[in-house]
């Protein structure tokens, strides 16, 4: 199975300060040396807290913002080489689902009109978009009768499955969707997310899914990569990291979620102390030592690099909870 996202050494540094008046400025380092590459059909969950560089690393992979350094692949497209024409490719192969979908709805329009609109504006006849429209409409197993509708009659999973649909139309290869249901109910989360297992299936999708909730990600991804403060700290198979974390970061990740997997319950928790920290202070060291019990020395003076526990899952840390 050939990689249809390959990432290697991406880093995006922004120059900040603290006033308009500070002449020295700091770097911060939102994306800083990430390495790591998504199979075709496979599902990858991105997790983190807030600041983590999430969505930073989104919006590097959808050329919405540049690299400071390193490459990105996509599905053979080198975007620090794409062409104009490269770029038209990929705006088709690469749909975005986003957490709040009324605000990327137009209340003034219909749900037909809003999911004829990307077509429309990549040059679809609009008989054709009429017809995809209610073609992906079904997909996301919604009653034709929903195309005049307005957004305000919605509820928001339905709101959810519209954007689902106006994703499906240009017929993409990569979905990446940030939060995808933490504004639903749980009975609605499942549904959802039980739509985008059958859609990936049926359809070979390759997904990317940004989320805080490690339940989401454990149920619906076949790889967790967990990021923080800018750094990828851990990633592998979703039955190793899921059940048998390495980094004291994702084991608080977890342990910080509720329980729903039996074989957890009664394990020893890792409660993180204090807040995630600053992107704009991280100093030399490991960027979780401030908030890690296991930490010495060395993690407060170096860096850690990615080492292997296996072929499959990699952590960067020196004391690694996984031996």
């Amino acid at each position: 199975m050939s990689d249809m996202i390959e990432l290697r050494n991406v880093c995006r540094f922004f120059q900040n300060s603290k006033n308009m008046f500070q002449k020295d400025k700091r770097e911060v380092r939102a994306v800083d040396d990430i390495t790591f590459s998504i199979k075709e059909g496979e599902i990858v969950g991105l997790v983190g807290e807030s600041g983590s560089g999430k969505t930073t690393l989104a919006r590097v992979l959808l050329s919405l913002t540049k690299m400071t350094s390193g490459s990105v692949v996509i599905d053979g497209v080198d975007l620090s080489k794409a062409t104009n024409k490269d770029m038209d490719k990929l705006h088709r192969e690469i749909a975005v689902v986003f957490q709040d979908p009324a605000s990327n709805l137009n209340p003034r329009e219909t749900v037909e009109s809003s999911i004829m609109r990307p077509m429309l504006i990549h040059g679809e006849r609009k008989a054709q978009a009429k017809q995809k429209a209610r073609e992906v409409l079904e997909m996301v197993k919604m009653d034709l009768r929903y195309l005049d509708s307005f957004p305000h009659q919605l509820s928001g999973g339905q709101l959810q499955r519209i954007a689902i649909a106006r994703a499906l139309a240009l017929s993409p290869k990569i979905m990446i969707l940030d939060e995808p249901t933490s504004a639903l109910d749980v009975s609605v989360q499942a549904q959802i997310l039980n739509l985008l297992l059958d859609l990936q299936e049926r359809m070979g999708l390759t997904y990317l899914i940004i989320t805080h909730d490690l339940n989401v990600i454990k149920y619906i991804s076949d790889r967790i990569a967990v990021m923080y403060l800018g750094k990828l700290v851990e990633f592998g198979p979703t039955e190793e990291v899921g059940v048998h974390p390495a980094h004291p970061y994702t084991k608080g990740l977890m342990d910080a979620a509720p329980i729903l997997d039996p074989r957890l319950r009664g394990r020893e928790k890792v409660i993180m102390e204090g807040d995630p920290g600053s992107l704009m202070n991280v100093g030399a060291g490991c960027r979780f030592y401030a908030r890690c019990k296991y930490a010495t020395e060395e993690c407060k003076l170096n860096d850690p690099t990615q080492i292997k526990l296996s072929d499959v899952h990699q952590v960067a840390c020196f004391h690694p909870l996984k031996i």
